[in-house]
């Protein structure tokens, strides 16, 4: 893996764009491109001249250019400006011989010319490339950064409040997708934004002076845009099975599947995270660990496998805590395998319904709960 550096991507974008002080090379990886595509966005806007961009600026493919073409787009030097910049996007997909002319670039770049290399999400990252750059790691965020990153998208792009309870159910409602987050969260500031017009209107018919605060998102908003409701999310859902709750289960299987984002493939991955975090958190009973310890186990285990279980890790943790003693190991190996028979009937064309997979599924996991004990 190529080597980090020791802030964060979007810390060394933020300080070089706010210093005006530029690296000659950057080469972007990781698997948000959202993240990426916003980097390369600001470290533009930052170092090339408006007035000057269609002059200064170059955006390529890497599997489009051949060594000339390398060569003319590095070899330019600004127009009436201090810097060019030029972006290679794909760029392992180049050839052998643009490749080879990419190198020799990068043995001594230019001081004029900004180049941002980027790898696509799910693409090898370059060690060579990153060696010879400023390398910069774009992850996806971890569930809590993603509460963070709502807000501050709220506030900073958008010029719109959101309370926490709103950010936790479009969090739950749409996921870890930025750019489907983003999406949402325009919709819902354009009705938050109307509903303060509307609410300006009525103050201006009574003369009311008073100054109109921030415009708000809240979870009526969310509701109302993205068509979700608290108690009826996914989460929710996967509460009901670690309860091993039939009735409320089932009762929110259909508001769940009636969400837009909301589908059968990602209710099985969410509870195979589930399911694999109650059989590591009964091993850890087993080998003798408190309760009081275990929600620090949990969030090592998803910090350890990357899961994503629907919500912030510390929730995630707090909610398997306050069950796990209500699964065995048989029951949690049985689990396992329910949700990898229902992944394969999903992936099966001659599957009749798959929300029919999904009530079986549930049925089938809360049934794991020992005899004579009833849901909380």
């Amino acid at each position: 893996m190529p080597p980090r550096p020791e802030s964060s991507p979007l810390r060394v974008v933020q300080a070089a764009v706010q210093a005006r002080v530029f690296a000659p090379v950057y080469y972007l990886f990781g698997d948000d491109d959202y993240l990426k595509d916003g980097a390369v966005r600001d470290l533009l806007a930052a170092a090339i001249d408006p007035s000057t961009r269609d002059f200064n600026l170059e955006l390529r493919r890497g599997g489009d250019l051949d060594p000339d073409m390398v060569g003319s787009l590095l070899g330019t030097p600004p127009m009436l400006a201090e810097r060019r910049a030029v972006v290679i996007r794909d760029v392992t997909s180049l050839k052998k011989a643009a490749r080879t002319q990419l190198d020799r670039y990068l043995a001594r770049p230019a001081s004029d010319t900004l180049l941002i290399m980027t790898t696509p999400a799910g693409g090898k990252p370059d060690a060579a490339l990153a060696a010879a750059s400023m390398a910069l790691d774009f992850a996806p965020l971890s569930p809590e950064r993603i509460r963070k990153w709502i807000a501050h998208h709220a506030t900073t792009t958008l010029s719109v409040g959101i309370s926490d309870d709103a950010a936790d159910l479009l969090q739950q409602a749409v996921g870890n997708d930025l750019h489907l987050l983003a999406a949402e969260l325009d919709k819902c500031a354009s009705y938050a934004l109307g509903a303060q017009h509307e609410a300006r209107l009525v103050r201006a018919s009574a003369e009311d002076e008073t100054a109109s605060p921030l415009a708000m998102i809240d979870s009526d908003a969310v509701s109302a845009v993205v068509g979700v409701r608290r108690g009826e999310t996914v989460t929710d859902l996967l509460d009901a099975v670690a309860r091993q709750d039939a009735a409320a289960a089932m009762a929110l299987i259909d508001h769940v599947l009636a969400q837009p984002k909301a589908s059968e493939v990602q209710i099985v991955m969410m509870l195979s995270t589930q399911a694999f975090a109650l059989a590591f958190g009964r091993a850890r009973r087993d080998a003798g660990i408190p309760t009081n310890r275990l929600p620090s186990e949990f969030f090592a285990f998803l910090k350890e496998t990357g899961g994503y279980p629907g919500r912030p890790w510390g929730e995630a943790a707090s909610a398997w805590t306050k069950v796990v003693d209500q699964w065995s190991a048989p029951a949690c190996a049985r689990a396992l395998e329910l949700l990898l028979d229902a992944d394969v009937a999903l992936k099966e064309t001659t599957v009749s319904s798959a929300e029919q997979t999904i009530a079986s599924l549930v049925l089938s996991l809360c049934a794991l709960r020992p005899r004579g004990r009833r849901a909380a």
